[in-house]
């Protein structure tokens, strides 16, 4: 049995190997190589690590895990996971079974693409939801910002400490009218319209075409899909959730333990709203180490 088996193995759940690994645990990784950044080209903000592609990123990881001998990695999708703190039971796709006395859940989110022709294939390109991870790069471009609720209205502001150019795209939402004269204030013009395409040549956008009949040109635009965990395992388990503006998120304490004792969570499971690779790494590493601690005897 081990100490603790972690599913999923993107920054955060790696992350939480690394501690564990490093305190002597013996820990089992589940991973099924798709994280939720392997669209973008280059990752940005971790320290020793700007500027690199996410996946090359990745492989170092786990390169370097390697040389700790209580951590295993293990190419696999968790299907169910059974039992309670001490002696939990997971069961793999390709029917494996694994026992541990901790989990850690780090398996990510997926976002979900509007059905806009186009939108898929500029994601991660030219359409991304993150400007501390790629403002730099297109700062005093054109940006666009498809709106998605009143919560774009702090993105708006947010925008203006990396451009002066920027449009709101209405996309169908009331905004409301003490909104929309802050935003005139701010000189941000707002386009009414429903987005019916993204007109792009291999994922850079040309224009964004409304059925209005209108189509306007951005060199980037900020979107935020809704998403959902990538995996259900949280529902069989009965885990508290709470809502974010952009899909569910599980709920954890300040030990980033969830609601079912000896079940811990980190990354975008727990934050989809704030994508961010330091923050997915900060709290598997954090996750790590509670679990850890709540072994001591």
């Amino acid at each position: 049995m081990d100490d603790v088996l972690i599913i999923g193995g993107s920054f955060a759940g790696l992350a939480g190997a690394l501690q564990l690994g490093r305190a002597r645990r013996k820990v089992t990784v589940l991973d099924t190589g798709l994280p939720r950044n392997r669209f973008a080209h280059h990752s940005h903000g971790l320290l020793g690590h700007d500027h690199k592609p996410p996946l090359d990123i990745l492989a170092e990881a786990r390169q370097q895990l390697a040389r700790y001998p209580t951590i295993r990695l293990v190419n696999a999708r968790a299907e169910s996971v059974s039992g309670a703190i001490d002696d939990f039971n997971v069961l793999t796709g390709d029917g494996q079974n694994f026992g541990a006395r901790r989990l850690i859940l780090s398996y990510g989110v997926a976002d979900q693409m509007p059905d806009v022709p186009g939108f898929a294939e500029s994601w991660g390109t030219s359409i991304v939801p993150c400007p501390y991870c790629d403002g730099f790069e297109v700062a005093g471009q054109h940006w666009g910002l498809l709106w998605s609720g009143p919560q774009s209205h702090n993105q708006a502001r947010l925008f203006l400490d990396w451009t002066d150019k920027l449009t709101v795209f209405a996309d169908g939402h009331d905004i409301r009218p003490d909104i929309q004269a802050d935003l005139a204030r701010r000189k941000i013009p707002v386009v009414d319209g429903r987005i019916t395409e993204i007109a792009h040549h291999k994922g850079h956008i040309a224009t964004v075409n409304l059925d209005t009949g209108r189509n306007d040109a951005v060199d980037i635009l900020f979107a935020h899909p809704r998403n959902k965990p990538s995996a259900s395992l949280h529902e069989s388990l009965g885990l508290a959730t709470v809502d974010t503006p952009v899909g569910i998120a599980l709920k954890v304490d300040e030990r980033r333990q969830t609601s079912m004792p000896g079940i811990y969570a980190a990354g975008d499971l727990t934050t989809p709203f704030l994508p961010s690779v330091t923050q997915a790494s900060s709290q598997g590493a954090m996750a790590g180490i509670f679990a850890q601690q709540s072994m001591l005897v």
